[in-house]
């Protein structure tokens, strides 16, 4: 491939980049490996209409539908963060399928209908919904179940779940696609409240004050206030940042640094994974915290690592780790898998029925198939979007829905399999 055909990426080392380089087709689709399958399908004719009009695409996405329209496609591992960045795979959708990598595999895996599903304890009724689309609209949701509410986009789904039946429960714990808040002081400790106990853990080990060990408070170090980087504002232009060169980066001023727990600082703390830190501390306070970040399959965040870092799919996991750390009976979970690798989603899927199993309600509205046809029962709006949708075409079992010709959603679950098993 000549350089006139391509767009060269020389040298990559963003955030987990490992010196990448890579060449990006012109004139192409290329993939960097929530919609409804079937507005996906539309998608994916929109994207063949740019490239054939002459234009490069680069799409970032973990749908198979779309992975498989590409005509180049770049897959960044092996793992996630300190054990990815590297470009893993490169070529065609037919040569991933025959790669050894987490996608390749993953595009093997055939799908499985639920067949064993779980007895509801009792219902959770909606009844007469008027709202935007919605018309009169009544429905059970089962209680102590994995319920999934699917649709194509703009079926009334959030119009259901996030408005009417949320309302009618606002103790629910809640988990939507709105953005955490964050700081260049916000970290994965800061978020979760971990820095809490942490500091007391420090302050009783070295009789001194909790306070200095929070680099937001007295321990901050005084040339960079805790950032561990100098931002100097530039008229008319971006600020300018630069390492702190007094705490190396480090955030805390050296004599608070010379304050030990177990023979590591509060700064080799906040560097080290989540993984590294539940082998490290035995508090329970600490443990149930990073508890929720292994089951979230963010093992390997680093506890300091500013949250403006993170991926869309990395944000809204941290998100959901916050809401477990609390306590609950009826969780609603708006489009968990949105920017999740399918292997991912299988730990939000394992994750998920560990929530079910210690008798909660799980109320997901969602999109990806391998969610659907592994809930306890599916709620189905329709038949289409905006105003040719609104009512419920669809409640029963995945096993229902698979012969249900009136879904749309059951006409994607009949295809997936055909294609799994041909």
């Amino acid at each position: 491939m000549s350089r006139l055909d391509s767009i060269r990426v020389v040298g990559a080392r963003e955030n987990n980049l490992k010196d990448v380089s890579l060449d990006i087709p012109k004139n192409r689709i290329t993939v960097f490996v929530g919609l409804h399958p079937r507005d996906v399908g539309r998608l994916n004719d929109l994207l063949r209409a740019l490239r054939d009009k002459g234009n490069t695409v680069l799409v970032v996405e973990h749908d198979p539908d779309v992975i498989e329209i590409a005509d180049h496609v770049v897959e960044v591992g092996p793992r996630a963060g300190v054990h990815g960045g590297e470009v893993v795979f490169e070529g065609t959708f037919r040569q991933l399928c025959g790669a050894g990598t987490i996608t390749g595999l993953g595009l093997h895996r055939a799908g499985e209908v639920k067949q064993a599903c779980r007895a509801p304890t009792g219902e959770l009724p909606i009844r007469n919904v008027t709202l935007h689309n919605l018309e009169d609209v009544s429905v059970d949701i089962p209680a102590g179940v994995l319920t999934v509410v699917t649709g194509v986009a703009g079926s009334g789904k959030s119009s259901l779940i996030s408005e009417a039946f949320r309302g009618a429960h606002p103790d629910a714990i809640f988990v939507d696609q709105s953005p955490i808040p964050t700081s260049s002081r916000s970290t994965p400790a800061t978020y979760l409240g971990l820095m809490d106990p942490v500091r007391k853990l420090f302050a009783k080990a070295n009789g001194v004050d909790a306070g200095l060990f929070s680099f937001n408070s007295k321990g901050a170090c005084e040339k960079c206030q805790g950032r561990g980087v100098l931002i100097t504002e530039i008229a008319y232009m971006d600020p300018v940042t630069t390492h702190c060169e007094s705490c190396d980066g480090r955030r805390f001023k050296e004599s608070v640094l010379a304050h030990r727990l177990r023979g590591r600082s509060v700064a080799d703390v906040l560097e080290m994974s989540a993984e590294e830190a539940a082998g490290f501390f035995s508090e329970r306070a600490v443990r149930t915290m990073l508890g929720v970040l292994l089951d979230t399959g963010l093992a390997y965040l680093g506890l300091g690592q500013s949250l403006s870092t993170l991926s869309g799919g990395e944000r809204q996991r941290i998100k959901l780790a916050g809401q477990l750390a609390g306590t609950g009976n009826l969780y609603i979970l708006d489009e968990p898998t949105t920017g999740l690798h399918m292997s991912d989603i299988d730990m939000l899927l394992d994750l998920l029925n560990d929530i079910v199993d210690r008798g909660n309600t799980v109320v997901v509205i969602e999109h990806n198939l391998g969610v659907i046809e592994q809930a306890d029962w599916i709620i189905d709006l329709g038949p289409d979007g905006g105003k040719d949708g609104g009512a419920i075409v669809f409640t029963g079992t995945p096993a229902a829905l698979l012969a249900a010709e009136s879904s749309l959603t059951g006409e994607h679950l009949r295809r997936r399999h055909v294609r799994d098993l041909t």
